[in-house]
C-alpha cells in the first residue's frame, strides 16, 4: 500500500528541469518518467495513470511506443539544457527481423534508442547520459514496479564529422529507410 501511495505522490507532482541541479539526476528521472506518463496519457485519451501503467506491465504496443517518446522527449530537453554542445536529439527503432514477425516474436522494445549529435564529443556529456540512464533504470522499476532493467537508454553520440561523412550512426541521417525522428532541437 506504501508503494501506491508514493506513486500517487510522485505523479501528482510537477518538475522541471530548470528548478533542478545536476547532482540531483534520482528526481530528475522521476520528473522524466513521470511527465512521459501524463504524456502516454493525454496521447490514449487515459484518465488515470494507473491504466498507463498496467498497459505497460501487458506489454502494449501502442502505449510502449507513446511512453518511449515521451521519455526520449523529456530526456533530451536535460541533456540539451545541460550540455551546450548538443545540436540535437534523435529517437530511431531498432526494426524486428522478418523472422521475427513470422513467429510472433516481437515484443515491444523497452530500451530508448537515442542519437545525440553534438558539435564535439566529450567524457562530460556520456557522463551525463550515464547518469540519467542510471537513475531512469532506477525510477522506472520503483516507479513502474516492472522487472530491473540494465539500461533503458541507448545512446550514441554523433558530431559534424560522422554526420557528414555517414560514419557509424552518423550515416542514418541520410537513410531512405531509418532515418531517425527530431525529438529535441538547439
Amino acid at each position: 500500500m506504501a508503494a501506491a501511495s508514493m506513486r500517487t505522490e510522485v505523479m501528482d507532482s510537477k518538475f522541471t528541469t530548470s528548478s533542478l541541479q545536476p547532482s540531483d539526476v534520482t528526481s530528475l528521472a522521476e520528473a522524466i518518467l513521470t511527465q512521459a506518463l501524463e504524456f502516454c496519457a493525454t496521447k490514449l485519451n487515459l484518465e488515470s495513470y494507473e491504466t498507463v501503467v498496467e498497459r505497460l506491465q501487458q506489454g502494449d504496443n501502442i502505449t510502449f511506443s507513446y511512453w518511449r517518446y515521451g521519455l526520449a522527449r523529456k530526456g533530451a530537453e536535460y541533456l540539451g539544457e545541460w550540455d551546450g554542445d548538443i545540436k540535437a536529439v534523435y529517437i530511431f527503432d531498432y526494426e524486428a527481423t522478418p523472422e521475427d514477425v513470422c513467429f510472433a516474436e516481437v515484443t515491444p522494445d523497452i530500451m530508448i534508442h537515442l542519437i545525440v549529435w553534438a558539435q564535439r564529443k566529450t567524457a562530460a556529456l556520456n557522463s551525463l547520459i550515464v547518469a540519467l540512464d542510471r537513475a531512469l533504470v532506477q525510477i522506472h522499476v520503483e516507479l513502474l514496479h516492472m522487472p530491473p532493467l540494465k539500461h533503458l537508454l541507448d545512446v550514441q553520440v554523433v558530431d559534424d564529422r560522422d554526420v557528414e561523412n555517414r560514419l557509424g550512426f552518423g550515416a542514418l541521417f541520410s537513410s531512405l529507410h531509418h532515418r531517425p525522428l527530431p525529438v529535441w532541437k538547439r
